[in-house]
């Protein structure tokens, strides 16, 4: 795989302008505290609004990705 192709894929999968970005990592709700607190590795997932993961951590778009680069 080509790193160009890798890129492609990326830009069409992914949304990069900033709002989008903000948007998709929900920035504007910052849980900095939560975060922060006792560690980020080898605890339960912080929630907020039914999420089970952090904003940054989502699998989401792990298939598009593997439908595309397939």
């Amino acid at each position: 795989m080509t790193d160009d192709r890798i890129v492609k894929v990326v830009r069409e999968v992914f949304d990069l302008r900033p709002f989008a970005i903000i948007r998709d990592l929900d920035l504007l709700h910052p849980i900095y505290r939560p975060t922060a607190t006792y560690g980020h590795f080898g605890r339960a997932p912080y929630a907020l609004n039914g999420a089970t993961a952090f904003s940054w951590e989502r699998t989401d778009r792990a298939e598009s990705l593997r439908a595309a680069l397939s």
